[in-house]
């Protein structure tokens, strides 16, 4: 378990906080610019413009003051390329944790729809309002009575990769699908749909489910040596986590398989986006993992600042299909949106939108 990175406080320097209180008293207290700087911010954003047509205030908007408020996440992983792995049971503890400590606001991912149920359930009882984020329990079963789940349809997204795997296999054959943890609801539910997906179309694909581990060394042994005993007979090779995904694409490019096999994943590793810049990936996709828990603060802060009357809403955080004709912007620019900077700053952009 651990409190909200301070790095929200990117919005006070942003924004040139200089009504209410002070950047210094702002910036005291665990959780407070998470949750007071960052609905800030975006609010800010939003009343850019007035009516008159005269330059925005640069302002934090209208709020109140608060109490220095503590949001907790607890997460599934924490040394993984896009998170690390942690078991179930130390992340009970963690939320129970929370619990105890009387937070003013708890964010979860929910890879088991029954180890969460009680937990949540007890936070609620106890007037902390939960989320879950990025993982939700299963397809049709969240497992927990929790406000609302922020982050991307895994299933769906599952659905968009067979169909993927699909149009890259016109004549169909082999394929695999490498999971690192089968069976955890944030990453079987793509697998899932993937199957259904490739089930539906009617095409002559078999799709080979293997799990290839949490850990990135593991999983590049199951991957080397998956891909070498079968590379006369695969047609595709696909993932649907960071760590795999990446490995993937080293492993094509290590026996040289870029024009023999379709290929692709999830999400931005700095490998993987290299990957498709160089061929060995034809696409992995980007699950918008900022939002993941920048909107998570947000809603829980919204809730606390209302008397629970703005309850945080449904959010899909959608998927993109990252390919080499779009990966550019992704390895171009050094962005905290995508992962590859802490660094504060704007980026501009120009152009058509696709």
């Amino acid at each position: 378990m651990r409190n909200v990175d301070p790095k929200v406080e990117e919005a006070i320097d942003t924004l040139n906080m200089k009504d209410g209180p002070t950047r210094r008293k702002l910036l005291t207290g665990t959780g407070l610019v998470s949750a007071t700087a960052a609905a800030s911010a975006l609010l800010a954003a939003c009343s850019s413009s007035s009516t008159s047509g005269s330059t925005a205030k640069q302002t934090a908007g209208d709020f109140p003051s608060t109490p220095a408020w503590k949001f907790a996440f607890v997460n599934h992983v924490t040394t993984n390329p896009f998170f690390v792995p942690t078991n179930i049971p130390d992340r009970v503890s963690a939320t129970n944790s929370a619990i105890s400590s009387k937070a003013n606001g708890i964010a979860v991912a929910v890879v088991s729809s029954t180890a969460f149920t009680q937990p949540v359930k007890n936070a609620m009882n106890d007037g902390i309002p939960v989320v879950s984020y990025n993982a939700d329990g299963n397809v049709g079963d969240p497992g927990t009575n929790r406000l609302a789940y922020i982050g991307q349809d895994l299933f769906v997204s599952g659905q968009e990769l067979g169909k993927r795997i699909v149009a890259g296999m016109p004549s169909g054959g082999d394929a695999v699908g490498f999971i690192a943890t089968p069976g955890t609801a944030n990453i079987q539910p793509r697998i899932d749909g993937a199957k259904q997906a490739i089930k539906a179309s009617g095409k002559n694909i078999k799709f080979t489910s293997v799990a290839s581990g949490a850990a990135l060394s593991q999983e590049n042994t199951t991957i080397n040596s998956y891909v070498l005993a079968h590379k006369s007979t695969l047609k595709g090779i696909f993932a649907v986590d960071a760590g795999s995904t990446q490995t993937v694409g080293q492993i094509i490019k290590k026996y040289s398989l870029q024009s023999k096999v379709a290929s692709g994943g999830f999400d931005l590793t700095p490998q993987t986006l290299s990957a498709i810049q160089g061929g060995s990936l034809q696409f992995t996709i980007d699950q918008q993992p900022y939002l993941q828990g920048f909107l998570p603060v947000l809603a829980l802060y919204l809730f606390n600042l209302s008397g629970g009357l703005v309850a945080p809403p449904e959010t899909n955080t959608g998927l993109t299909f990252v390919t080499k004709q779009n990966v550019g912007p992704y390895l171009n620019t050094t962005s905290r949106y995508e992962g590859s900077s802490t660094e504060q700053k704007l980026i501009k952009r120009s152009g058509p939108i696709a």
